[in-house]
């Protein structure tokens, strides 16, 4: 509502909000859940203000007021033109109405009147990008009718306001109609499931486990529900075992055969610290609380580095869920840290194990979050009976004395992931040698399997087999090697012996089978499609995935083998209609209007190059507009990935796809040394970042240049870590290229980060190569920071000219705040044009739903105000 205020008056503004609560009732799906949400009924910035100036006015002036996200506001030219004249006129500011006389409302720091209208437009398309939701998993479960099969979705979504991800389950029905049709029927609603750290569904479908960890000292929540109320809940207190690992490479939670028992890994009991008092130390525990005493800090104990920052050590658990009994798994050397543990098949009247990988670091615990250098073993062990098993199975001597834990893995470097094929025969693991090998913190992983003895009964000298070597070089087409992150709790078609993995393939991810016994690889996501595809479950012999591009919202897919028993058996895959990636119109239309290409890139210079799988193109994903401009190209962003030894896929990213949205083509480069190329690329770089990297990002810059993709005065460049060494690196090696610059947590001085990340050896490695993982110290020489500095990209700051905004975590410890600080100064020192953003609660990756958020949202406004 406006009116026209007289020249005594100030113009009133009336700001209208709507909230409306619902409320649903309804039959809840399989697995039900004592909470219920509402959805975010809205997400707002402040309204535009006028800088540093109270509102001026004179009685033929009308500013209309607007709800943020609906019409656009009042232009700053208007303003600046109505400012103007009043200045003029010697107006004196009127302050606002219900305001002290004469105060002076600013725009928020870092903002002025230009900039604030791009901060209007761009936040309210990246919030509806940001409230896209994500599988995070699934399972499937066979109806008792057998017929149709039950699914369940784990799914989440960003939740601006709480500043966290808001996790919820969606339950279904499917039938499979035909050969050609199959049918999902979708429950009408979600359940969210507040609190839950996570959800694990039992084997048969029959049960569910969820976890609720505390923020605090509390004790660990263990929840197990039935098809139709919640059966059992138990507390499980810190002097038994802390918070339960659900981080996705410690995390282990197995269900047993008859579905009774539970082991899972959890932080290890709060050790005892001393107690001091009026006289001193105080003898004895300490446990009393005593308001007259205090807690001393006690020896400091290393942890695993970035996010696992005050966890402590992971140890193995087993819970009776009938009775509630928490055990703690005996034997196991206090130095090992243990996780991804499985139940090995059971053997009647015997004894039952469990295996797990265990981790043992040799002087120190070094960075493990994306470090697959880290040396680990698979291990056998003896489970702890309880007293209802003891009956069932007659079995009364629960000890584990005199039964020492076996290392079954002793012949090879690293063994993770174990999973026991359905008859119980072998069991499957992933290696990553050639990383623990090399020091490079990831690469090709092969796969291995180990003859499972009938009786149970194993030792030291089990036999391991190679199933997938290491792919050093392939050719055009050909399966490049192994690049798995994750495997399914359950990979197994029917035989019993094939695998359905999701792996790298260049810069695409694909779904593979993997025959166990032959070796057979076979891609089964359609090999004429760049898209990427990854799969979430299995359906009987059937494959339950999704399928997205850098420009299409993923979609579920429905895979099933046709003529499976002839030699031309094809894989055909079916369209999913699903409630799940459900956006705007307005994404959509914009999305609509985009398109992608995957494209070879040669590499300039093979002489260089010592290995014949580093003369070998490399890619760039390119994405840009359907239709060109009328005044010449779509400006530039050309995305970095970090690692080095990481990769860029095809798939959807909504941060990605938010940028190409607001008009800028995107160059997403896979430089040699990424995953899913071959392991003799991948090594071609270590001891040439700075260099070989930073040449191969030129060129693809000049490929799409020359092609007549991009114009060489409109381009920008956005990287984090690895990536942000390259981005700084690139305005400083070629200063004149590029527009505008962002990076985030970016390495900027190994010279300043070898002292103080969780990787030093990372430091090493990639300076000097192979030599690096020998020559590695705690205590770097003279020469070798000399070395490091001149490797970095702080040795080319003079001649660095592009704006540059950095967006920093403040308790990052892979590439601590120090090294974006000191680099931003030294730019700012230089007179260029610098925005530093600091998220003081954040990590490595800065994924905190405002943070991020806050995060591309400056990089969008950022890039259009110096290259439009």
């Amino acid at each position: 509502m406006t009116s026209t205020p007289n020249a005594h008056q100030m113009g009133r503004v009336l700001l209208c909000s709507a909230n409306s609560n619902w409320c649903v009732n309804f039959l809840r799906s399989r697995f039900p859940s004592p909470y219920l949400s509402h959805p975010l009924s809205s997400f707002t910035l402040p309204l535009r203000r006028l800088h540093s100036l109270s509102i001026f006015h004179y009685s033929d002036t009308i500013i209309p007021s607007r709800l943020l996200g609906a019409e656009k506001l009042i232009s700053d030219q208007r303003i600046n033109c109505k400012l103007a004249e009043a200045r003029k006129k010697n107006f004196k500011p009127l302050a606002m109405e219900g305001s002290k006389a004469g105060s002076v409302k600013e725009l928020p720091l870092g903002i002025d009147v230009t900039t604030e209208e791009e901060y209007t437009l761009q936040s309210k398309l990246l919030k509806e990008f940001t409230s896209i939701s994500s599988i995070d998993k699934a399972w499937i479960f066979k109806s008792d009718s057998g017929i149709n099969s039950q699914a369940l979705f784990s799914i989440s979504q960003a939740n601006l306001l709480a500043n966290k991800r808001r996790k919820f389950i969606l339950s279904g029905q499917i039938s499979k109609e035909s050969n050609a049709s199959v049918n999902f029927q979708w429950a009408p609603f979600p359940v969210e499931m507040t609190g839950a750290s996570i959800i694990v569904p039992s084997p048969s479908g029959a049960k569910l486990l969820v976890v609720r960890n505390s923020e605090n000292e509390s004790p660990s929540q263990i929840e197990i529900w039935g098809p139709s109320q919640l059966e059992k809940e138990f507390h499980v207190p810190q002097s038994i075992h802390g918070s339960i690992y659900t981080d996705g490479w410690f995390e282990g939670i197995s269900w047993n055969h008859n579905e009774t028992i539970i082991a899972y890994v959890a932080e290890e009991p709060s050790p005892t610290k001393p107690t001091f008092g009026n006289l001193g130390y105080k003898k004895g525990d300490g446990t009393d609380k005593d308001m007259n005493s205090w807690k001393g800090q006690g020896d400091w104990e290393e942890d695993w580095g970035e996010t696992y920052a005050g966890k402590r050590q992971p140890a193995l658990f087993v819970i009776d869920i009938n009775s509630g009994e928490v055990r703690a798994v005996k034997g196991i050397e206090k130095s090992l840290s243990v996780g991804q543990v499985v139940w090995a098949p059971s053997v009647e009247g015997s004894h039952r194990y469990l295996v797990f990988v265990g981790w043992s670091p040799d002087k120190r615990k070094l960075g493990i979050k994306y470090c697959y250098n880290r040396s680990c073993a698979l291990y056998s062990v003896r489970a702890p009976s309880f007293e209802s098993e003891a009956n069932t199975h007659d079995l009364k001597d629960g000890s584990t004395e005199d039964m020492p834990v076996v290392n079954l893995t002793q012949s090879i470097s690293s063994a993770f992931f174990p999973r026991f094929s359905p008859d119980g025969k072998f069991l499957v693991f992933l290696s990553a040698k050639s990383s623990v090998d090399s020091g490079a913190h990831s690469s090709t992983n092969s796969l291995h399997k180990i003859e499972w003895p009938l009786d149970g009964k194993v030792s030291s000298s089990v036999k391991i087999v190679d199933v997938i070597p290491v792919v050093l070089s392939a050719e055009d087409g050909f399966f490049p090697g192994l690049y798995c992150s994750s495997f399914l709790s359950n990979p197994w078609l029917s035989d019993g012996r094939t695998m359905i993995l999701s792996s790298a393939w260049g810069s695409r991810q694909v779904i593979l089978s993997v025959n166990v016994l032959s070796a057979e690889v076979l891609r089964i996501s359609p090999v004429d499609s760049d898209s990427s595809w990854n799969v979430l479950t299995l359906d009987g012999d059937n494959v339950v995935a999704v399928s997205s591009s850098p420009v299409d919202i993923p979609e579920v897919k429905y895979g099933y083998l046709v003529d499976k028993a002839t030699k031309n058996a094809v894989w055909n895959w079916l369209n999913v209609s699903s409630p799940i990636f459900r956006s705007s119109e307005k994404v959509r239309s914009l999305l609509s209007t985009l398109q992608f290409s995957i494209l070879k890139i040669p590499v300039k210079d093979v002489s260089d190059s010592r290995t014949k799988g580093a003369k070998k193109p490399f890619e760039a994903i390119f994405v840009s507009s359907k239709t060109k401009r009328n005044d010449g190209f779509d400006p530039l962003i050309v995305v970095l990935h970090g690692g080095p030894h990481s990769v860029s896929l095809s798939s959807f990213s909504k941060p990605l796809a938010f940028l190409s949205s607001i008009g800028y083509n995107l160059l997403i480069v896979n430089y040699r040394g990424s995953l899913g190329f071959g392991e003799e690329a991948l090594q071609s770089l270590p001891g040439k970042v700075g260099s070989q990297d930073v040449n191969d990002v030129l060129t693809a810059i000049d490929h799409v240049i020359e092609a007549g993709h991009a114009s060489p005065s409109k381009i920008t460049v956005l990287g984090g870590s690895h990536g942000g060494f390259l981005t700084t690196h690139l305005i400083g090696q070629a200063p004149d290229k590029f527009a505008a610059a962002a990076v985030r947590n970016p390495v900027c001085n190994l010279a300043l980060m070898v002292g103080t990340t969780d990787i030093p050896d990372w430091c090493y490695v990639e300076t000097y190569g192979s030599e690096g993982k020998k020559i590695f110290t705690e205590a770097p020489s003279a020469e070798q920071l000399t070395f490091f500095h001149s490797k970095s990209p702080i040795s080319h700051i003079s001649k660095v000219k592009a704006p540059t905004i950095f967006l920093l975590g403040a308790q990052d410890l892979r590439v601590p705040v120090s090294n974006g600080l000191q680099y931003s100064r030294a730019l700012k020192e230089r007179g260029v044009d610098v925005k530093v953003i600091l998220f003081p609660n954040d990590v490595h990756g800065i994924e905190r739903p405002q943070s991020d958020f806050e995060s591309f949202l400056n990089i969008g406004v950022w890039f259009k105000k110096y290259c439009k």
